[in-house]
């Protein structure tokens, strides 16, 4: 009861400082459990487009950019994270919240020395030969540059990147509110069990965690920088692990000219159009080839080095891709390009995205309605990212639950086009990603990778065949257990099921009060506001 009410009480204050910046909210087009439709009554302005604020010429996206930073950290990086699920929020709000802007006002050098020192156990003179003030701030963490001396005596340039003070337990609090208002929508609306709510605060919760723990993003540059050795075109900084820990990363200073300088790289004598090639090719390489992408790939992240390779920076946010989810990619794309719907039909079917409930024919029509139109524009025209947008929007027609992990690649690559086709405004999207994808169908599906199939098949076959001994011993024990409880029973006293009856009930009861109150406190606050 007292989490319900303390979680209530946070989620209240949130809803507070969103009515008082006037931000929208609730999207117009979803179904909303009866608590929520009274705050909707009370609070018109949580989705309506026209109200003062707009009138007085701010838009929706710079009032919830203000309310989400005066919440704080982990508001920002919610609001962030939502706006790559359009699915849960819809278009306009995912739009506006892909405005908002990580920037938070840095912590003072000596909080940040301290922090080092704590972390690395030795004072921040001993580990670089200067030390600068932050030159960047974010919600997580921030930047410093820095110099160290390596064993020859020669001085290198560094970046310090040092997590905010207790950071973790702010982050754990917020995480508990909103696993609370997601496991009361999933009882509330049975319509958005289908998106998963609770799933989606999971998959934030373990984004945070890993960007709250500095190694783990060393490790991402680490084994990002193994995958594309043999590339050319684009690298990652090197990570210098004996001034690195959980709070504070150490890595190569990246001295480049920003991506999005246009200026200064044709005066630099880049090839934009080469640039914006290789930024595409390099970016589903690391999806389809390895399964491992950077998934916050705008234009402040990526620089050009004096070599004119494309340099990443900021490996907080990476996705993963398993060999099913990267077939899939690649066959669709294939199979879009080559106008044979029913097989990008049947790919979703085999990865089990469609329940098999429905007709493979049909989703094939409902894919020819995507892909024909395309047929009718220029190579130029056409997005990859807003094809594989049209298709996820078919989740609820054809029952299809939300594939995050595909979410989080669509909206990477629409940040990839449209840094790509800001250095190229004629990129031909097909044509310079066609050599990728036929490479990877070819290595992946072509007769060599059929043979290196069988093969690892015919070595699981025999290690089955070694488990025989132990699966059946094992099932003999099972049917022995299973052949006991049937003659003796399996019993439950009176006490028991009270007990659990008891538990189940007060657990639903305190639930039902913890909604309600939720709804009044809110009710309440813009009633008063209103007055």
């Amino acid at each position: 009861m007292f989490s319900a009410i303390s979680n209530t009480l946070r989620l209240t204050r949130a809803g507070f400082v969103l009515f008082r910046h006037g931000a929208r909210v609730i999207p117009g087009d979803v179904a909303l459990p009866e608590p929520v439709k009274v705050f909707k009554r009370i609070w018109p302005q949580a989705s309506s487009k026209d109200n003062k604020h707009q009138i007085a010429g701010r838009g929706n996206e710079t009032r919830l950019a203000s309310a989400l930073t005066s919440l704080g950290p982990s508001y920002v990086k919610l609001g962030q994270f939502l706006a790559t699920r359009d699915d849960i929020v819809g278009r306009e709000l995912a739009r506006d919240l892909s405005r908002l802007q990580d920037r938070l006002p840095p912590f003072s050098n000596a909080e940040a020395e301290r922090t080092v020192a704590e972390a690395l156990g030795a004072e921040v003179s001993e580990l670089y030969e200067e030390f600068g003030p932050a030159v960047a701030a974010a919600s997580i963490a921030q930047v410093h540059r820095a110099k160290t001396r390596d064993g020859a005596g020669h001085a290198r340039d560094v970046a310090v990147k040092i997590l905010r003070p207790r950071v973790e337990t702010r982050f754990g609090k917020d995480l508990e509110s909103y696993y609370f208002a997601a496991r009361t929508i999933e009882r509330l609306s049975p319509a958005s069990r289908r998106l998963r709510p609770v799933a989606v605060v999971d998959t934030l919760a373990k984004s945070v965690a890993i960007e709250m723990d500095l190694r783990m993003e060393a490790a991402a540059i680490s084994e990002m920088a193994e995958n594309i050795a043999g590339d050319e075109g684009f690298r990652v900084p090197k990570v210098d692990w004996s001034r690195s820990a959980k709070r504070v990363l150490t890595l190569e200073w990246v001295d480049g000219i920003p991506l999005s300088d246009h200026t200064a790289l044709k005066a630099a004598g880049h090839d934009l159009e080469r640039l914006g090639d290789t930024l595409i090719q390099s970016f589903l390489r690391h999806a389809m080839r390895d399964g491992f992408f950077h998934a916050d790939m705008h234009p402040g992240n990526l620089f050009v080095d004096v070599e004119g390779d494309i340099v990443a920076v900021d490996f907080g946010i990476m996705g993963r891709l398993t060999k099913i989810e990267r077939r899939f990619l690649a066959e669709i794309l294939y199979g879009f390009i080559t106008r044979d719907y029913r097989r990008v039909s049947e790919v979703h079917f085999e990865a089990g995205y469609v329940p098999r409930k429905h007709s493979i024919d049909q989703f094939a029509q409902a894919l020819r309605a995507i892909g024909e139109p395309l047929m009718d524009r220029t190579a130029e025209e056409i997005s990859m990212a807003q094809l594989l947008g049209q298709l996820l929007q078919y989740t609820d027609v054809f029952d299809m639950q939300t594939q995050p992990q595909l979410i989080l690649l669509q909206k990477t690559m629409v940040v990839v086009e449209g840094v790509g086709r800001m250095l190229n405004p004629k990129l031909n999207i097909w044509q310079t990603s066609e050599p990728v994808v036929r490479g990877w169908i070819e290595n992946e599906m072509g007769a060599e990778a059929r043979l290196a199939g069988a093969a690892e098949g015919a070595a699981s076959v025999g290690h089955f065949i070694g488990e025989i001994p132990r699966l059946l011993a094992e099932g003999e024990r099972a049917a022995g257990a299973f052949a006991d409880m049937a003659e003796d029973g399996l019993r439950l006293d009176s006490y028991s099921i009270d007990r659990l009856a008891d538990a189940q009930a007060k657990r639903n009861r305190m639930s039902r009060i913890a909604i309600w109150l939720a709804a009044l406190s809110l009710a309440v606050i813009a009633y008063s506001l209103l007055s």
